[in-house]
């Protein structure tokens, strides 16, 4: 009697159940870090009402890199302001790294935007008479705990970042490209769970803004960093994983 296509039968279905099984594991290890869910934001205008978002909804998985675009006028500067924690929504839920941030008083508010959330701005936010040096430490010092090493961790990023030779220059003594990098780094200090991205090349030339957009996304890869693009410019959005257009407060639609 020939029992192989039992024994093969048999195998198939270990295999599988094998597959499932890692399959399942993997898709929990995928974890949610921006939870939006019908987001309202009402702004007065002396007698008028102005709806900067109405109901929008939008979900960020761990160490996606997604871009957000739309026209002026679209809410993108609104929706990046409550996921960085600068503002709140009038309605809604925002849930942050399993919180739900949308209702917490200003301090507590503070405090999740300094350990959850990286900036990185288009004209770089700099403290003028500062070195890079400190300038990557502030936030670490802002910090209600603050980190045992706070230069030794600020070095490192500097050296990451390719600036390991001018951690004592003061932002005038360095290059746009290089103050970006600086803000870079000062964005990771903290460990944080995303990093908001406002127009991060629009102050740079194309070589230099090539270099910073490699770095970003060098940097989500080695971290794992949540990383989310805000921007007009097309060949910004295209690195990224995924698109989402906003339009007139609701997301429009969304690219993959």
């Amino acid at each position: 009697m020939v029992r192989l296509p039992k024994a093969n039968a048999l195998s198939k279905v270990k295999d599988l159940k094998i597959n499932t099984e890692m399959a399942e594991k993997k898709m929990k290890m995928i974890k949610n870090i921006v939870e939006a869910k019908d987001l309202t934001k009402t702004y007065q205008m002396g007698d008028v009402e102005v709806h900067a978002l109405r109901g929008l909804s939008l979900t960020i998985t761990q160490g996606e890199v997604l871009a957000i675009m739309g026209p002026s006028g679209s809410g993108k500067s609104t929706l990046m302001n409550i996921l960085g924690c600068l503002d709140q929504p009038t309605k809604g839920k925002y849930i942050l790294n399993g919180k739900n941030v949308a209702n917490l008083d200003r301090n507590d508010l503070a405090d999740v935007r300094n350990r959850q959330v990286g900036f990185v701005f288009q004209s770089y936010n700099l403290l003028a008479r500062s070195s890079a040096l400190s300038n990557v430490m502030l936030p670490l010092r802002y910090r209600r705990n603050g980190h045992d090493l706070p230069q030794k961790k600020a070095e490192e990023l500097l050296i990451r970042v390719g600036l390991q030779d001018r951690m004592h220059h003061k932002p005038y003594e360095l290059s746009g490209g290089q103050q970006q990098r600086v803000a870079i780094a000062r964005a990771l200090v903290n460990d944080p769970a995303i990093v908001l991205a406002d127009e991060p090349t629009g102050n740079l030339d194309s070589k230099s803004g090539e270099e910073i957009m490699d770095l970003l996304l060098e940097l989500n890869q080695e971290k794992g960093v949540t990383l989310i693009l805000v921007t007009h410019d097309p060949g910004v959005a295209s690195r990224a994983l995924r698109t989402v257009h906003l339009l007139d407060g609701r997301v429009q639609n969304e690219q993959v």
